[in-house]
């Protein structure tokens, strides 16, 4: 027996709760996985709540999609995978667990020196940050401005920036610009004068914009200050961006992924855990909690913790 976070309704973090689980062996195709860490999404939250649209609950919905642990058992056909192997798991249904059993594919190999909490810090964050990265081609001449920096996703868009040796500059509120700056950008505080201080700090002027915040302010500074539309993305005004001429990476976009952006997204797991492992990357971890406690630790991502949360089965 195992346990697991669900919930049967729409609501507050006080409709999760936690349930007993039967363990069942993989099947073809399929890997269990002892869970040591899981990575607490905005995702997960917006889901819960309904801001972000889902199916109606017919039944009871787990949570959870990024978590971290060791294969305890392989299906028929898996290779590469054998019990005991630290892997990171992406892109999973009820993650919220103490065990899973997924398909072989939402299942990476964690390095060593990649901690379980690490690992479950990957996945939606690390992969919609370098998927963007890559898909606005982000190079050594690009000047990139990040709405919102201090964020897993912000942290993780101005690191591979660098990275593809682009300058960049990060909004930040005060308290968290340290940590912004050591990542490499150029801080600067949020607010109208935001253009004005990116065209002090970027003579040379800007060529990509990135919003994470998603105010129309931090629209409108994008639009102001990059001359091609087509390097504008918003990952949080997704159904906006059609109207304002510019691209969009969910976030709410109708339009789906493409089959390329999924495979960026994919591939961004083991890029960053091998850049972990050798001191290139840096995954900040904020509260660690129980499993039991899973909803305080979606009032602790609503209101804005630092760092990543993660739950500990």
């Amino acid at each position: 027996m195992g346990t697991a976070i669900e919930y049967t309704e729409l609501g507050g973090p006080e409709v999760l709760t936690v349930i007993d689980i039967d363990v069942p062996a993989p099947g073809p195709g399929e890997v269990a996985v002892r869970v040591e860490a899981v990575g607490v999404n905005p995702l997960d939250l917006k889901l819960r709540a309904g801001l972000r649209p889902s199916p109606p609950i017919t039944e009871p919905r787990r949570v959870g999609s990024d978590a971290a642990g060791v294969v305890t058992a392989v299906g028929d056909g898996v290779e590469g995978y054998r019990p005991g192997d630290a892997v990171t798991v992406t892109g999973a249904q009820g993650a919220y667990a103490t065990d899973l059993v997924v398909r072989a594919a939402h299942v990476v190999r964690r390095p060593e020196g990649v901690s379980a909490a690490q690992g479950a810090a990957l996945g939606i964050p690390v992969g919609t940050a370098y998927q963007t990265v890559r898909s606005l081609a982000i190079g050594p001449d690009d000047t990139v401005l990040v709405h919102a920096a201090s964020g897993s996703v912000g942290q993780a868009v101005v690191q591979f920036a660098r990275l593809y040796g682009a300058t960049v500059l990060g909004t930040t509120s005060d308290r968290r610009a340290d940590r912004v700056a050591a990542l490499g950008a150029t801080t600067l505080p949020y607010g109208p004068d935001v253009v004005s201080r990116v065209r002090e700090l970027a003579p040379q002027g800007v060529t990509v914009a990135i919003d994470l915040v998603g105010t129309d302010e931090a629209l409108a500074q994008s639009i102001e200050l990059v001359s091609d539309k087509t390097r504008i993305a918003t990952l949080v005004r997704g159904a906006d961006a059609a109207g304002l001429g510019i691209r969009a990476f969910s976030g709410g976009s109708p339009e789906p992924l493409t089959d390329q952006q999924k495979a960026w997204r994919g591939e961004a797991i083991p890029v960053a855990a091998a850049l972990i492992a050798h001191g290139d990357f840096s995954v900040e971890l904020g509260p660690q909690l129980p499993l039991a406690d899973a909803a305080e630790a979606h009032r602790l991502v609503d209101a804005g913790a630092d760092g990543k949360v993660v739950l500990l089965p």
